[in-house]
C-alpha cells in the first residue's frame, strides 16, 4: 500500500514563503508523476504544480513564477516551495502521485493546511 505523508503546511503573511515536503512509501512499480493539488471549501480540488519523471514540470497559471516544484527520486520525495503568496493561495494542499501513465494508480496524501493571513 502506497502512502503519501505532507508536510511544512502552516500559516505565512502575504508575500511570504512556506515549503511543502511529500514523501512517499511502500511498494509501487514506477513513480510517472508526483505533484501537488489545492482545495478550498466548497471547491473542487484542482492541481497547480506536477512534476514528471522525465524531469518536466507544469504549473497552474495561478502560481506560476510564484511556486517551484521539485522531485527527489531517489528519497521518493516531492517539494512544494511557494513563494510571494497571497490569501488566495489559502487552501488544503494534498500530494498526489501517479505509478505509471497508462493503466497507473493514484494516490494522494492526507492534506496539509496552508493560511496566508496578515
Amino acid at each position: 500500500q502506497v502512502q503519501l505523508v505532507e508536510s511544512g503546511g502552516g500559516l505565512a503573511q502575504p508575500g511570504g514563503s512556506l515549503r511543502l515536503s511529500c514523501v512517499a512509501s511502500g511498494w509501487m512499480d514506477d513513480i510517472y508523476l508526483m505533484g501537488w493539488y489545492r482545495q478550498t471549501p466548497g471547491n473542487a480540488r484542482t492541481w497547480i504544480a506536477m512534476a514528471g519523471n522525465d524531469g518536466t514540470s507544469n504549473y497552474a497559471d495561478s502560481v506560476k513564477g510564484r511556486f517551484t516544484i521539485s522531485r527527489d527520486n531517489a528519497k521518493k520525495m516531492v517539494y512544494l516551495q511557494m513563494d510571494t503568496l497571497k490569501p488566495e493561495d489559502t487552501a488544503i494542499y494534498y500530494c498526489y502521485l501517479r505509478t505509471l501513465l497508462i493503466a497507473g494508480d493514484d494516490y494522494w496524501g492526507q492534506g496539509t493546511q496552508v493560511t496566508v493571513s496578515s
